[in-house]
């Protein structure tokens, strides 16, 4: 167990050693929860919750859906991995 202390200004170090084994950098915020053992700290997630229709919209692609062996004719030969 490692000691900090709260500033004047409510702000208190995490120690070193805890920030490299999560590899946690400077400017990674954290949700702060009361719970009945003390307060939590838990990293926010870097990117936020998504749909898969919100992932499969940033492909960019327009246009009419093509088939598997459309997708395979159209990749010059050797170059289609068939495992």
């Amino acid at each position: 167990m490692q000691l900090t202390r709260m500033s004047s200004k409510g702000q208190v170090v995490i120690p070193r050693d805890i920030r490299a084994a999560h590899a946690w950098e400077p400017g990674l915020e954290f949700e702060v929860e009361d719970s009945p053992e003390g307060v939590l700290l838990r990293p926010r997630a870097h990117f936020p919750r998504a749909s898969v229709a919100d992932i499969i919209g940033c492909a960019g692609y327009v246009g009419p859906r093509r088939t598997l062996t459309e997708m395979r004719d159209a990749v010059p030969p050797g170059q289609v991995d068939e495992t």
